[in-house]
């Protein structure tokens, strides 16, 4: 396996179009207010970017302002880019399901609302076997009293979330 800087300069830009992605893949998680979830993929070797942004709604277009309207129907989701030969899928769905409470319905900490639910987006038939194995296996560990209510969908749309949102924890660090 190469290491993340090795990984790194097989990556090249193409126009304006940002890095190519013929060994790269996606996934999308929505675990709460997209900020932190955000920060937490950015720290794994492997992940080569990321973005925060809308999915699962009804709405063309939403703006973050819409959504917290409760009128959209989306998520609030990271969009994860990564390298499989660094990190596994499973590995990020590992993150995923450590980094909040996902028996919780449409509410993280003091975050309440259908954009704060517990949702994994699938883009392959591998990550929807993925995602529904990882699930079964937390629901089996006996590790929550309650029932995971994680929802698993396939990736819709994904709508991007206004300039201010993208890694704001690490602007607000700055």
């Amino acid at each position: 396996m190469p290491t993340e800087q090795e990984a790194k300069q097989r990556y090249q830009r193409n126009d304006s179009k940002g890095l190519t992605t013929d060994m790269t893949q996606l996934a999308t998680f929505g675990a709460g207010c997209f900020w932190g979830v955000e920060a937490a993929f950015r720290r794994v070797s492997g992940v080569i970017d990321t973005s925060v942004g809308y999915m699962g709604g009804h709405f063309p277009n939403p703006s973050y302002l819409d959504v917290c309207a409760r009128i959209t129907g989306h998520a609030e989701v990271v969009q994860v880019e990564y390298d499989p030969e660094i990190v596994s899928y499973s590995q990020l769905l590992d993150l995923f399901w450590s980094m909040h409470d996902p028996t919780s319905i449409n509410r993280q900490g003091p975050d309440r609302g259908e954009q704060y639910r517990s949702v994994i987006f699938y883009h392959t038939s591998a990550q929807a076997t993925a995602a529904r194995q990882s699930k079964w296996r937390l629901q089996q560990s006996g590790t929550h009293e309650r029932d995971v209510a994680t929802q698993i969908e396939p990736a819709a749309e994904y709508y991007l979330a206004e300039a201010y949102h993208q890694q704001y924890f690490a602007k607000k660090r700055a």
